[in-house]
């Protein structure tokens, strides 16, 4: 059983090493990304209701909505602390007293195992899928409703274009370069059934991915990439995200060189939790909003 919407709400960070990770793609997001934390915070600034009567109802009707099995806001929540949960074997205990601090990452290079660029391709497609089977969750429609997501894409803002940003930039441009696009779809072409079985991110959710076997999953999950590949590419190109830039910013609080990139992405991967962040601000905008017009 999942802790209350609203505890998660309120347990939520006001600062870690995922929000600054996440505030140095600013410049990607401008101005679009509040670190919105606390649920009665929350309803007040997604509706704008001052009325603490209000705010209450309102509040009921959101948690009463994520409580209702027959929605999807449990299923989604499951799928944003999942995807991240695969990669935090370093946990962001071991780190907190670093916040504030620049962390050189060099004194973690024992702990930390840069992925093959398979492994990574993998995982950055299954983030990608979680995106679009979480989205469709949230809004009630069919998980394999690809065009209806992509569609979406063009409205996305505050925490959930943060979330998308941050894949490109920590998941793609990082570990794989400015060709990730040409490399993923490279690497899915060449991917086995098998290989997807084999990856333990993969294995953890494969129950939520359309498709009745690894192979026909494997269709989706290429289908879903091809998708958005041309926005992932807009969005470089419109803000000229580069990863020097990315690096760039990250330097602010952890010491890598550009020879270290491998490790850089395995450090980020390890040590935030961008996904299951934002992703419990965005269920938690979807319920207020549809809350407070329900009530």
């Amino acid at each position: 059983m999942t802790k209350p919407i609203f505890e998660l709400v309120d347990e939520l960070p006001e600062q870690n090493l995922t929000i600054r990770a996440l505030k140095t793609l600013d410049f990607v997001v401008p101005g679009k990304w509040n670190n919105l934390v606390g649920f009665k915070n929350t309803i007040r600034t997604v509706t704008g209701e001052t009325d603490e009567a209000l705010i209450k109802a309102i509040g009921d009707r959101a948690i009463w909505l994520f409580n209702d099995k027959s929605e999807g806001y449990q299923r989604a929540l499951w799928l944003y602390q999942t995807i991240d949960s695969t990669g935090t074997a370093l946990g962001t205990a071991a780190l907190a007293n670093k916040v504030g601090e620049k962390i050189p990452l060099l004194g973690f290079m024992s702990k930390l195992t840069p992925k093959a660029d398979k492994a990574q391709t993998i995982d950055l497609c299954l983030k990608l899928v979680v995106e679009v089977v979480a989205f469709c969750q949230i809004n009630g429609i069919p998980g394999d409703s690809i065009g209806d997501f992509v569609k979406s894409l063009a409205n996305y803002g505050g925490e959930s274009l943060m979330r998308m940003a941050a894949l490109v930039a920590f998941d793609a441009l990082i570990p794989l370069g400015p060709d990730f696009i040409k490399i993923t779809q490279a690497k899915l072409s060449s991917l086995s059934p098998q290989d997807l079985t084999d990856n333990p991110g993969f294995s953890q959710i494969k129950s939520m991915i359309p498709g009745g076997n690894a192979a026909s999953q494997l269709s989706f999950i290429g289908e879903s990439f091809d998708s958005v590949k041309g926005w992932m590419g807009g969005l470089v190109q419109k803000h000229d995200l580069t990863v020097e830039k990315v690096t760039g910013n990250l330097s602010n609080f952890i010491d890598a060189s550009d020879s270290k990139l491998d490790y850089l992405a395995a450090f980020l991967d390890m040590s935030t939790n961008y996904y299951e962040h934002t992703g419990i601000q965005t269920l938690a905008r979807r319920l207020i909003e549809r809350a407070a017009a329900e009530v």
